[in-house]
């Protein structure tokens, strides 16, 4: 792949082997990484005052979560966040699997001219909590733009109100 500095989208990331997997796939052996899965169905309510699923036992949940029809992605904190958790609409969305999206820069989710506008994004949200009015440019391993609409962004905060992170949900995109 291109280096960063021409400007590709994912240069550097995935499919090098360049970064490592923060976490193995959810699946029924490990309960769908039912903690971080709760991290983000509970810190969504908390924040937005509504549920991103049904209620229902944390198992069920995760793997709902895993499963849902809507994208879910989530990363961490640090300079430069990696993402911890992408649902299989996610992975469908970005064409890349598990292995290769979580681990990898979040940035690179974004084309090189969009990432000073993601930027300032990922700022509003940490200074208000969350934001349910985002619109913008991604694009996928393949070089897909698409945009996405009416997405929210959260903070992911734990038990104790200390930040874990931010995630991202959106069901409304169109391909450009």
């Amino acid at each position: 792949m291109p280096s960063e500095e021409t400007g590709a989208p994912f240069a550097g990331a995935a499919g090098k082997g360049t970064h490592a997997v923060l976490s193995p796939e959810p699946r029924k052996s490990n309960d769908f990484l039912v903690a971080h899965a709760m991290r983000l169905v509970e810190s969504h309510l908390r924040l937005t005052g509504r549920a991103l699923l049904p209620d229902g036992p944390a198992a069920g949940m995760a793997r709902a979560l895993y499963h849902a029809p809507f994208v879910v992605l989530a990363h961490g904190t640090g300079d430069d966040p990696l993402f911890t958790y992408a649902n299989l609409a996610a992975q469908q969305r970005f064409e890349l699997p598990w292995a290769e999206i979580v681990g990898m820069p979040s940035r690179f989710s974004a084309e090189p001219l969009a990432r000073d506008e993601r930027q300032r994004l990922l700022e509003r949200v940490a200074r208000d909590g969350y934001i349910d009015d985002y619109s913008g440019v991604r694009i996928t391993k393949s070089g897909r733009r698409f945009m996405i609409r009416r997405a929210t962004v959260w903070n992911l905060i734990d038990a104790h109100g200390d930040k874990m992170g931010q995630a991202a949900t959106f069901s409304d995109w169109q391909a450009l």
